[in-house]
């Protein structure tokens, strides 16, 4: 299935995507890979530091061990200092600067081991924390390294390899068997099955020939394609994909926009806390000052909410990286949070539930012919025929491996059929009015089967064939827009997730909605719908239900997309519209991602529900034992740091989140 057009969505260039997500950019600040490498140099310097610094205070070389805490204190607080003194210039607090102060506070009451302990500690979970967001969007960095940087273009009639940003539409390159497709385009010669699983999450390659589409990125399989450019490196669909995802990673989350405003109010409490802390005791119990002093740094590092930032993180951009690889690009954090609210879900009929491609149903023959020889002889007439039925009966007798012979004096009467001349035969094919004023055997009996089609929503004609003796019916073909394989599966997978309400949407009369609905296992079904009809019975449905998906892909699904709780796109068959509006895309049109998506959604929530308890319980542990039996800075420290990477390891489990 083909991905979603890559002109439907703003779009950077190639270049543009590939420098941001390799880390190259200017833009890309604290994320930027050789800091990264620089930042673990420092951590690993801190600790050789706080390691020969203990060894030598055993030892009692003062001198020595003051030393090499003094180099714990430089490499481990480094970053952080220069982050603190940023957020004291534009007049703001955070946690760098609540660090900073603890372990200059340790320092000023002479314990400069735990000083220099929770620098290390907390350099070191700065530089995990970064390795799992890292991770994440290396995952799909890479899918950046999944085009090939040249092509084999024909160039004056030979085969050369040139550069993909050299290559312009209408050019000819070619693939070779194992090879990957650097470019989209539309082969034009050659068969070869294709493994589109980097780009769409199809489980199995995809059988190719002349005439289908193929995007860059995806690998063929034992065949050789020649393939004519239809868009350019940078409007790639694999560019497209990067760009969306990448601008997913921009959007922050519901729950991490709250921490974000949380973090500077809190970091202030902190610091008033700490002063206070000190102050009361002194002032008004006249407590020492060192064991009161040692208390108050102590209570600053347990309540630093380090896990609770970044809880949210790590855990959103794993989700969106687990989900691209398989195939469904998310457009923000925001999104994946909205789809774990969703409660129904309403399915557009015409090329989401349904195929959206008019095929041949039915072939009932009359008399002694059989389904075959009555689709072949049919096909042999409309074989010169434009009509969507006539190019459906072809390709059903194709199927059949049959051999479509056109007809000869063919002729198309508008609005009634078609007719032509096939082995010294008439054969007209046609509506019942078609055949209203002729004199045709066994009409009634074709007349009876065209009623009982109609009635199962399907568009029958009549097949008769004329001769030296008379004209007479000698089959019935019906057409309608089938449903997807998958339709009656999903909608099953849907109700078993818990999904409360199940409804299809259609402009189509009651009668064929009422048919596909009950093919497709739906709850309810709601027919003649125009686009404001759409919207309004989404907001009736949200009302009842609460969150609500719309699954569409035309342009008049746009209104109801955009209104929708989550809107969700086919991107093979959607429209320029639809991508541009939902905040889903599913790549591969594979209806079986939506459990998925919704899945990984609710494992997404419960993981941030997770790491925030996480967070907050061990903050309340810390705190309460430090007033309470006196915690030491050191065990402080531990916990502190401790439940920091724990909530970014247990964010990281989503990127193995797979449909």
């Amino acid at each position: 299935m083909p991905p979603p057009d890559a002109d439907t969505l703003p779009l950077h260039t190639a270049t543009e995507a590939d420098a941001r997500l390799r880390g190259t950019a200017p833009s890309q600040g604290p994320d930027d890979a050789a800091a990264w490498r620089l930042e673990a140099v420092f951590v690993a310097l801190a600790l050789v530091g706080l390691v020969g610094g203990l060894v030598a205070e055993w030892q009692d070389w003062t001198a020595a061990s003051w030393a090499l805490y003094a180099v714990a204190y430089v490499f481990g607080g480094w970053f952080g200092l220069r982050a603190g003194l940023a957020a004291l210039r534009n007049l703001t607090a955070d946690i760098d600067l609540l660090m900073i102060l603890a372990a200059l506070g340790a320092l000023a009451i002479g314990a400069p081991f735990e000083g220099a302990m929770l620098l290390f500690l907390f350099s070191l979970s700065n530089v995990l924390q970064n390795v799992a967001i890292g991770r994440s969007r290396r995952a799909i960095g890479a899918l950046m390294e999944l085009r090939p940087d040249a092509a084999r273009v024909e160039r004056d009639g030979t085969w050369v390899e040139v550069p993909v940003e050299q290559v312009a539409i209408g050019d000819v390159f070619r693939v070779l068997p194992g090879d990957r497709v650097p470019l989209d385009g539309v082969i034009v010669s050659g068969r070869s099955e294709v493994d589109q699983a980097s780009l769409t999450g199809e489980s199995v390659p995809v059988g190719k020939a002349e005439g289908d589409e193929v995007f860059g990125g995806t690998t063929l399989g034992g065949g050789a394609l020649d393939v004519r450019v239809t868009k350019t490196a940078a409007d790639s669909a694999i560019a497209r994909v990067i760009t969306m995802v990448e601008d997913a990673q921009a959007q922050k989350a519901d729950t991490q926009r709250l921490i974000d405003r949380f973090e500077q109010p809190y970091a202030l409490a902190v610091i008033g806390m700490t002063l206070a802390a000190i102050a009361l005791p002194l002032v008004l119990w006249g407590d020492p000052f060192r064991p009161t002093f040692y208390r108050a740094m102590t209570l600053m590092v347990a309540a630093s909410p380090c896990a609770l930032v970044i809880s949210t993180p790590a855990a959103v951009l794993s989700a969106i990286a687990a989900a691209a690889r398989s195939g469904v690009l998310f457009k923000g954090g925001v999104t994946v949070e909205e789809a774990a609210r969703v409660r129904a879900v309403a399915f557009d009929k015409t090329g989401t539930l349904t195929a959206g491609e008019t095929r041949l149903t039915d072939a009932v023959a009359l008399g002694g012919g059989g389904a075959d020889a009555l689709v072949a002889l049919a096909a042999a007439v409309q074989a010169r025929s434009e009509h969507h039925l006539a190019r459906a009966t072809v390709r059903d007798a194709e199927a059949r491996g049959q051999s479509v012979a056109e007809a000869e004096h063919f002729v198309a009467v508008a609005g009634r059929g078609v007719e032509g001349t096939v082995a010294g035969r008439t054969v007209r094919i046609g509506n019942p009015a078609f055949f209203a004023d002729r004199d045709v055997a066994c009409l009634g009996d074709a007349l009876t089967e065209v009623e009982r089609l109609r009635a199962q929503a399907r568009t029958a004609v009549v097949v008769t064939e004329a001769g030296p003796d008379g004209e007479r019916a000698v089959g019935v073909l019906a057409f309608a827009d089938v449903l997807r394989p998958s339709a009656r599966e999903v909608v099953a997978q849907l109700k078993a997730l818990g999904i409360e309400h199940v409804a299809m949407l259609t402009g189509d009369t009651a009668e064929v909605g009422a048919a596909m609905a009950a093919e497709a296992g739906v709850d309810a079904v709601y027919a003649d719908l125009l686009p404001e009809a759409k919207v309004a019975l989404i907001r009736d449905l949200e009302a009842r239900w609460g969150g609500v998906a719309m699954v569409g892909d035309g342009v008049n699904d746009a209104p109801a997309l955009a209104a929708a709780t989550l809107g969700i796109a086919m991107g093979g068959a959607g429209t320029d519209v639809a991508l541009e509006t939902a905040d889903v895309v599913l790549m591969a049109d594979d209806l079986g991602k939506i459990p998925y998506l919704l899945r990984l959604s609710r494992r997404t929530r419960r993981t941030l529900a997770v790491n925030i308890a996480i967070s907050l319980g061990a903050i309340v542990v810390m705190v309460v034992t430090i007033l309470g039996v006196g915690l030491a800075l050191p065990l402080a420290v531990v916990g502190h740091e401790g439940s920091t990477v724990l909530v970014s390891l247990n964010g990281l489990r989503l990127l193995g989140a797979r449909d």
